[in-house]
C-alpha cells in the first residue's frame, strides 16, 4: 500500500502537464485474423474491465506451419474511444515475469490522458504460464534464491555452481519438451509482432520494464515499421556478444551505485531499524556479518536454504535495493542476525510458479547467446570481482545455469542499431541496482539518433510511475500522449 501511496502522488504531480491532441492511429492489420474472444480474467484484485485471451503462434518462427503455442494476452481498453490512439503493450521483466495483471495495476497509475490514448495490454510471454508453459522440474534445492543467482560458495569456488548447471541441464533436456529450444528474446519480439496483428493494430506502442527493454529494442529492429511510441524504461546493456552474461556483471557496479542509499539510511539518527551509526560503519558492520555467516550459519526452519548463510544475506541485501521502501528488510536481519534470534522464515512462492520462473529465464538465457563452458573463466572472473566488489563476493561474474545447456543457441544475439525511427524514449534511474546508469547508457549509445533518454535523480529499480519522480513521469505520460520528446537528453534533479 505503501508503495501505490507514492505512485499515486507522483501521479498526480506529473498529471499537471497540459496534453496536445491525439491522433488516431488504429488500422487493421493485411489479412487480419480472426476477431479475438476476450472473457474475464481469472485472479484476484483486477480490474473489472480487465479481459483475456490467447494468441496462437508458431512455435518455431522458422517452421510457421508447424506446431503452435499460445500465448496469453489481457487488455483494459481506453477509457475514451474518441481519444484513443492505439494499443500499447506492457512488456515484462525477467526474463520469467509476465504483465498480465499490469493493464489493471500499473494502468491504476498513469494519467488519464495515457489511459484515454490507449488500450492498455498485457500478456505472459512464451513459456510462462498462463500461456503454453514450460517446466525442468528441478529439485527443490535448487529454487532457492541463491541458487538462482549464482553466488559462489564463501571460499569463492564454483565448484557446486557448475554441478548445478549440469543437472539443470539434463533436467530441461529431460522434462521441457520442444518448447524449451525456442524460448529466446528474438521469438518473444516475433510473438509481439503476432499479438499486434491480432489486435489489428497497424502500428503498436510498448512500454518495456527491465528485460523488456531489450525485448522492446528487439522488436524495433525486427519491426522498426511496426513501431508506434516506445518507452524504454530501466534498460540493459545491450551487448551483442554477452548478451545476459554483462547484465549479471553489472550487479558489481548497481550494488556499488546504491549501497551508500543504504548506508546513508541505516545510519540516520531516529530510524527505528538503524545499524550503525555511520554509513562507512553500515558497509563494514555488512561485511563482517556475511563473512562471519559464511563461517557459522544459523538455522532458519522453512527457509529455502534452511538457514540463514553469508549468501542469503548477501541476496537479502540485493533484493532490498530493488526499491529503497524495502531497505527494512535488509536492516532487520542483519539486527536480528547479530542478536542471534531469527523472524520467521519468508513466504515462499508455490513450487509449480518457482519452476516455471526458473524454466523460463534458463531458457532464455541460454538460448539467446552461448556462454563458456569451463569452470576456469568463471574461477579467474570471482577472483577477481570478490577483491573489486566485496559487497557482491564474486557473484556477477560467476556461472549462471547455462554452462551444460544442452542446445546451442539457433540464432545471434540481438544486436541493436540507430537504423529505424527516431521514436524511442528511455528513462533511467541514476541508482538502479538491477539495470544501473552505465548499461542504460550503452543502449542509448547503440540507439543513436532514434532514441532520447531521460535520467532521474532517484534510487531503486522501474522508473516510471514507480521508483522515479515527478519530471521523469511527466516526460514519459506527455510522449505516450502527444509524441513529444525532450528536445535532447534530459536529467530530473
Amino acid at each position: 500500500m505503501k508503495q501505490i501511496t507514492k505512485s499515486a502522488a507522483l501521479i498526480a504531480a506529473a498529471s499537471g502537464v497540459v496534453f496536445g491532441l491525439v491522433t488516431p492511429l488504429t488500422a487493421s492489420a493485411t489479412g487480419a485474423p480472426a476477431p479475438l474472444k476476450w472473457t474475464k480474467c481469472e485472479g484476484d484484485g483486477l480490474d473489472p474491465r480487465q479481459q483475456c485471451t490467447t494468441v496462437s503462434v508458431p512455435m518455431d518462427y522458422a517452421d510457421p506451419g508447424g506446431p503452435r503455442i499460445d500465448i496469453a494476452v489481457s487488455r483494459i481498453r481506453s477509457e475514451n474511444p474518441s481519444a484513443r490512439r492505439g494499443a500499447l503493450l506492457m512488456i515484462p521483466g525477467g526474463p520469467g515475469g509476465d504483465s498480465l495483471a499490469h493493464p489493471s495495476d500499473k494502468g491504476k497509475l498513469m494519467p488519464r490522458q495515457v489511459r484515454d490514448a490507449y488500450d492498455l495490454i498485457g500478456f505472459a510471454p512464451r513459456g510462462n504460464a498462463p500461456s503454453t508453459p514450460v517446466s525442468c522440474d528441478v529439485g527443490s534445492g535448487d529454487l532457492s534464491a541463491t541458487s538462482l543467482l549464482p553466488w559462489p560458495a564463501p571460499d569463492g569456488s564454483v565448484t557446486e555452481n557448475m554441478a548445478m548447471g549440469r543437472r539443470l541441464g539434463d533436467a530441461c533436456a529431460r522434462n521441457g519438451g520442444e518448447l524449451m529450444k525456442h524460448i529466446s528474446t528474438l521469438n518473444n519480439a516475433r510473438d509481439i509482432d503476432s499479438i499486434r496483428a491480432a489486435l489489428g493494430e497497424r502500428k503498436l506502442s510498448a512500454w518495456g520494464v527491465s528485460y523488456g527493454t531489450y525485448v522492446g529494442a528487439a522488436y524495433a529492429e525486427l519491426f522498426p515499421r511496426r513501431t508506434d511510441r516506445i518507452v524504454l524504461d530501466s534498460s540493459d546493456n545491450p551487448d551483442p556478444v554477452q548478451a545476459e552474461r554483462a547484465w549479471l556483471r553489472a550487479f558489481e557496479v548497481g550494488v556499488e551505485d546504491n549501497f551508500p542509499e543504504f548506508a546513508k539510511w541505516a545510519s540516520r539518527p531516529g530510524n527505528p531499524d538503524r545499524v550503525a551509526d555511520t554509513p562507512a560503519q553500515v558497509r563494514s558492520r555488512f561485511l563482517a556479518l556475511a563473512a562471519r555467516l559464511d563461517r557459522e550459519p544459523i538455522p532458519w526452519p522453512g527457509a529455502n536454504p534452511a538457514e540463514l548463510n553469508g549468501n542469503v544475506l548477501r541476496q537479502t541485501m540485493l533484493s532490498s535495493m530493488y526499491d529503497p521502501d524495502d531497505y527494512p528488510v535488509l536492516a532487520k536481519l542483519m539486527l536480528a542476525a547479530e542478536s542471534g534470534t531469527l523472524p520467521a522464515a519468508p513466504p515462499r512462492p508455490p513450487e509449480s510458479a518457482l519452476q516455471n520462473y526458473l524454466a523460463v529465464g534458463a531458457g532464455t538465457i541460454c538460448n539467446d547467446v552461448a556462454w563458456p563452458e569451463s569452470a576456469a573463466v568463471y574461477e579467474k572472473g570471482v577472483t577477481e570481482s570478490r577483491a573489486k566488489y566485496p559487497l557482491t563476493a564474486g557473484m556477477p561474474r560467476n556461472a549462471l545455469p547455462c554452462t551444460a545447456w544442452p542446445w546451442e543457441p539457433r540464432e545471434e544475439p540481438v544486436r541493436v542499431t540507430d537504423r529505424g525511427p527516431s521514436n524511442v524514449l528511455m528513462i533511467q534511474n541514476e541508482r538502479d541496482v538491477a539495470t544501473p546508469l552505465s548499461g542504460a547508457i550503452r543502449l542509448r549509445e547503440a540507439l543513436g539518433r532514434r532514441a532520447v533518454m531521460v535520467t532521474v535523480n532517484s534510487t531503486g529499480h522501474d522508473a516510471y510511475l514507480e521508483n522515479g519522480n515527478a519530471c521523469g513521469d511527466a516526460a514519459v505520460s506527455r510522449y505516450l500522449v502527444t509524441g513529444k520528446r525532450p528536445g535532447k537528453d534530459l536529467y530530473c534533479e
